[in-house]
Formats: structure tokens, C-alpha cells, sequence
């Protein structure tokens, strides 16, 4: 079992309100191994920064809900203006929520994804459905700037993509997984990941069909949980095909770099209207040895920021000021 590697000491504090302090430095960011926009593996630095031990659960945002009244994307009826040639019966509020094929489906999305009328946070697999026993899995159907709302009345913002690497990581350098080089250690399961044959199959050998509570497999090494599966996190970096390449010298190596720009940051295949698209991390329950193994610290993908399914969430940072980091 790889369990080495470790990054130079980086060490991790735990904070009063339920936040790790990192002490940030240098790792090697991305992946050779699986896909494309992993690539190349480079280095980074990133400054001192705090980080939720958890992603926001559903308790927790709904307290910000009811101390803000605020409302979601998926709560809202689209706008016509915004969606030329969307059929009038889909401009009602809801949001994309997994549907388990009854069996072997051709691999593409639209066989497992629905747009449900009524689907959002409140109701994670659309009307009729509610919160009941989920107050500690982490809220989903939350697009990026619900989530942005969120972190800016908690006073803290969405990780970078490199502050968010480096802290799932937990101080493992250039392993595959955050907790070392094997999925399943021992046997054991250390994330929320789909078990048997995706989309049709799910044996849930873990225990979970969906979501799970946070913190049900072990913490990393900076004592965060969840940061592989159970939901994608969404960070505050536009996405770009590939990471930028490897620079040669020490003395040159990116501090705390940025993605790419929003208005390249569409999908030019997509038809309609360009929606920029930030990037997400961590994976989610719905990914599985034979489709989207992205349940990895470097896998990363590109999501529409007017988007929420029923698999994404997220956790917030907070910078220290230099003063306090000395």
C-alpha cells in the first residue's frame, strides 16, 4: 500500500469554526495517467490559506438560506431571453438530477441525466423528495454563483483549482490518490465512488446509493474528508483544456496561479448560447472504475456555471493575512 511521497512539511491547524489551516507551499499539480486536461504535471506554490474541513451541508446551508432568504438558480424560472429556442414547458424551475438506467445504456450523458421540474436543494431528486435524514450530506443542485453567495455571507470565497489540489491532497506529492497509489487499500473504502457497472449497476457496496454524511470515510492527511467523491466541488477558476507547462527553473514556478479566462472558457461543440464554465474537483459519487475515474485530486473537469445537478457541491476557503501567517 503507497502511502509515501510526502510533500515537504506543510503543517495543518485545525481552526475554531470547523476550518484546517494550511501553511501552503510547493507540490507537483496534475496527472500524466488519465486524461488529457490533467496534463502536464507541473509545479505550483501556493500562499497560507484555510479551508473547510467538510464540504457546506445541507444544515448549513439551510441556515444561510434562512438567515438570508436567499434563492437558488434551481428555484428560479429561466428566462426565454436567456435560452433562445428552449421549449416553453422547460422554462420552469428545476435542475439535473441522476436517473439510474434500467440497463446497459451507450455511454453518453443524456441516458442517465434528467432536467426535473422541481428538483433543487430542497428537493435533491425532485418534488415529492425532501431533506429528511440528509441534514449532514452536502448540499447539492447549487450552481457557482449560489455557491459564491454562500461562501460570501460565511466571509470566505471558492478555492482556487491549486488551492484546492494542494489541500486534497493532504501532503501526499504526486500520488493518485489522496490517500496514496491504490483505490482500495487493503479492500477497504476510502471515498463515496460508484461500485459495479456504470450507469446501470450500482451495488453499493459502500453503503451509499447517493450522497453520503461528510465525514463518513477517513479524513486526509490535513484531516479533511470528503475531498474525493460523494460530490464535485466547485472552485473559483474559469476552465482551460490543459495546465500551463512545467517551468525549468525553482525560481520561477507559479505562486498561487489562476485558471483561464471566462469568456474562453465555453464549450465551443456546445450548441446555444456560450456559457463559461468553471472548473470542478474531487469527483462524485456517480464516478466509477468504468466511466469517470475522477474521484482523484488531479482530475478536474469543466462544468456551466448556470448548472446545478444533483452531484455537485462545495467548501469554501479564507486567506490569512500575512501578518498572521508569519
Amino acid at each position: 500500500m503507497a502511502l509515501a511521497n510526502p510533500v515537504h512539511a506543510f503543517p495543518a491547524t485545525r481552526e475554531h469554526d470547523d476550518m484546517i489551516r494550511l501553511e501552503g507551499g510547493m507540490f507537483r499539480m496534475g496527472s500524466e495517467r488519465f486524461y488529457p486536461e490533467e496534463q502536464p504535471v507541473h509545479r505550483v506554490r501556493v500562499d497560507p490559506f484555510r479551508i473547510d474541513r467538510a464540504p457546506v451541508t445541507n444544515a448549513q446551508f439551510a441556515h444561510f438560506v434562512e438567515a438570508t432568504g436567499y434563492v437558488t438558480f434551481a428555484e428560479i424560472p429561466p428566462r426565454a431571453e436567456d435560452y433562445p429556442g428552449a421549449l416553453p414547458d422547460m422554462l420552469h424551475p428545476g435542475s439535473l438530477v441522476f436517473v439510474q438506467p434500467p440497463g446497459p445504456v451507450p455511454m453518453q450523458i443524456d441516458r442517465w441525466w434528467r432536467f426535473v421540474l422541481g428538483a433543487d436543494w430542497r428537493h435533491p431528486t425532485g418534488p415529492g423528495s425532501d431533506l429528511d435524514g440528509l441534514d449532514d450530506h452536502p448540499v447539492v443542485h447549487v450552481t457557482a454563483s449560489d455557491a459564491e453567495a454562500y461562501a460570501t455571507w460565511a466571509g470566505k470565497r471558492l478555492p482556487t483549482e491549486a488551492e484546492w489540489e494542494f489541500a486534497a491532497r493532504g501532503g501526499l506529492d504526486h500520488t493518485e490518490y489522496a490517500w496514496g497509489d491504490f483505490l482500495e487499500p487493503a479492500g477497504h473504502f476510502m471515498a463515496n465512488y460508484w461500485q459495479g457497472r456504470f450507469p446501470y449497476e450500482n451495488t453499493a457496496q459502500d453503503g451509499y446509493e447517493r450522497t453520503s454524511p461528510v465525514g463518513s470515510y477517513p479524513a486526509n492527511g490535513y484531516g479533511l474528508v470528503d475531498v474525493i467523491g460523494n460530490t464535485w466541488e466547485w472552485t473559483s477558476d474559469w476552465y482551460r483544456a490543459s495546465h500551463a507547462a512545467e517551468v525549468q527553473k525553482a525560481c520561477c514556478v507559479p505562486a498561487n496561479p489562476r485558471g483561464g479566462s471566462m469568456e474562453h472558457s465555453h464549450d465551443p461543440r456546445a450548441a446555444g448560447p456560450a456559457i463559461p464554465r468553471r472548473v470542478l474537483k474531487g469527483g462524485s459519487h456517480l464516478c466509477a472504475v468504468n466511466y469517470c475515474q475522477r474521484y482523484r485530486p488531479a482530475a478536474r473537469y469543466p462544468h456551466p456555471i448556470d448548472t446545478s445537478t444533483s452531484h455537485i457541491g462545495f467548501r469554501c476557503v479564507a486567506d490569512i493575512a500575512p501578518e498572521a501567517s508569519s
